[in-house]
């Protein structure tokens, strides 16, 4: 069966105040939306973080021109949950899907070889179909929605594909497992496969036996004729300028820079010859090999950044810049594997970023994330906000801005704070819960940190961190402050609903 990928889409509406004869009028703008989702990208990988070896000038320009959060949180600390709860505004202890799974029922669904011939073995566990997600609503609207990128939220032929969500157009991988390679034999446009001149490389396959891992020569399969990141970008480009006199709302997904090691050879070039020679990546810890793995990860990075600036002067070659708010954020935090350092970039800056602490972890560096907010004349330039918000907050602000009524969600609208306003609305608490990784829940209340680890090994005790004065998680006072700990495990109590999904559940408590 063939199937497409998209992903959520946002449409805004701003009531704006016009004076006339000394009355103000309302009226209601429709500005475009593009919603640009990194994948496994750290809250310090980008310069205006704090990153000092990666160069993002024009995510840095987007953060001049805009503003900064720096309490911002994913929905979970992987990508398919973490989706699932951007799109439906309800956070882990609600939502559908609250870890990944690849509903290894089906059959052999790790086999690249077997996902080729049968599409069916492609994709992850979908929603049910009467799932409100962000695209529908924005809809109501009369916005032109696109998903283009990773989808990972349902497999070809189920009820829950990019366009049976609500997604006019989608184009990219349907499947995560699938954008293990950036140089897949396939993509998906809305519901069918498009092959590409691309040979099927299963992701995992070593050097040569033979191969010298010094040469660079010994890597040259790794790369192929066509490059996902560069379709997806070109369709990027297709659908704003067919879409750009009406409004349009674009989730732009792009896997980067989620291992493998592959970027275009201008970067990782760049990069060779800024950091020097390093040790190769030989393939150990999954995924590909990679001649100059510090430097292919920063040239990821780099060339993601410089496609957001062509998209950026294609807006304004179009006149519509002044009309798009555009909202880059990152799906969870730096990961731990296929060849990639946290530790050498530093990326979960200014927490932990070894294995344990970023992704897959609900700690701050596993689920802090950047996010950076840019409206010309409507977000104030320059500025930066610590309000607490997270994901699930993303379906009231942006039904609100379409002028939509917003489902019940468990987030909240931080329109008045993208406008520079007083945010009168805000979260007493931010929780989350995940099955994975040996069970784990967290909170986060005022400047407390609450977290539980190895749940389903019966751990129970719940560690308390001050993070104004402890980012790091490293001190755990608990024992000090027993009344919070008593809040904390109310919290859990309160926001824990059992998932539908067996395996998604943690005790309540």
């Amino acid at each position: 069966m063939k199937g497409k990928i998209f992903l959520p889409i946002c449409c805004v509406a701003l009531t704006q105040v016009a004076c006339t004869g000394g009355t103000k009028k309302k009226q209601v703008t429709k500005p475009n939306i593009i919603y640009i989702l990194a994948d496994d990208l750290g809250l310090g990988d980008l310069g205006c973080y704090g990153q000092q070896k990666i160069e993002t000038p024009n995510l840095d320009q987007l953060a001049r021109n805009g503003m900064r959060f720096t309490n911002h949180y994913s929905g979970q600390a992987v990508s398919a949950p973490s989706r699932c709860v951007l799109l439906t505004g309800l956070h882990t202890g609600h939502a559908y899907i609250r870890g990944n799974d690849e509903v290894d029922s089906r059959g052999n669904v790790w086999s690249h070889e077997a996902m080729l011939a049968d599409s069916s073995l492609e994709g992850q566990r979908p929603v049910p179909a009467n799932t409100v997600m962000i695209p529908r609503k924005l809809k109501e609207g009369g916005y032109t929605t696109a998903c283009i990128g990773k989808w990972g939220l349902g497999y070809p032929g189920s009820e829950s594909t990019p366009n049976k969500m609500g997604f006019d157009f989608f184009y990219g991988y349907n499947c995560q497992r699938q954008a293990h390679t950036y140089y897949p034999p396939f993509l998906y446009r809305n519901e069918c496969r498009e092959y590409l001149n691309n040979k099927l490389l299963a992701p995992g396959t070593k050097l040569d036996p033979k191969a010298d891992p010094k040469s660079e020569a010994s890597y040259a399969k790794y790369t192929q004729a066509q490059f996902a990141p560069d379709l997806m970008f070109q369709e990027i480009q297709k659908f704003v300028d067919r879409s750009k006199d009406e409004p349009f709302a674009l989730f732009w997904t792009n896997p980067m820079p989620h291992v493998p090691l592959q970027a275009p050879e201008k970067w990782v070039k760049y990069y060779v010859d800024k950091f020097g020679d390093e040790a190769p990546y030989t393939g150990n810890q999954g995924y590909f090999p990679c001649r100059y793995p510090h430097a292919t990860y920063a040239a990821m990075i780099s060339y993601w950044d410089e496609q957001i600036g062509q998209l950026i002067q294609q807006l304004k070659d179009l006149g519509i810049y002044e009309n798009t708010i555009i909202i880059f954020t990152s799906d969870n935090g730096p990961t731990f594997n296929g060849g990639s350092d946290s530790s050498f970039f530093d990326s979960a800056r200014p927490f932990k970023s070894e294995a344990g602490w970023g992704k897959a972890s609900l700690r701050e560096g596993g689920i802090r994330v950047p996010m950076i907010a840019s409206w010309p004349g409507h977000i104030p330039e320059g500025t930066t906000s610590d309000l607490l918000c997270a994901f699930w907050d993303m379906m009231p602000t942006m039904c609100e801005l379409a002028g939509v009524a917003a489902p019940a969600t468990d987030g909240i609208s931080i329109v008045p704070t993208l406008l520079g306003e007083e945010q009168k609305q805000q979260h007493d608490y931010l929780y989350w819960e995940y099955p994975e990784a040996g069970g784990q829940k967290a909170v986060r209340m005022g400047n407390w940190k609450a977290f539980v680890r190895n749940i389903r090994k019966g751990g129970r005790k719940v560690e308390l961190y001050d993070l104004a004065t402890d980012s790091r998680e490293q001190h755990d006072v608990a024992e000090q402050h027993p009344e919070i700990v008593e809040q904390v495990l109310e919290i859990f109590r309160k926001e824990h609903v059992d998932a539908e999904i067996k395996a998604f559940n943690l005790p309540v408590w």
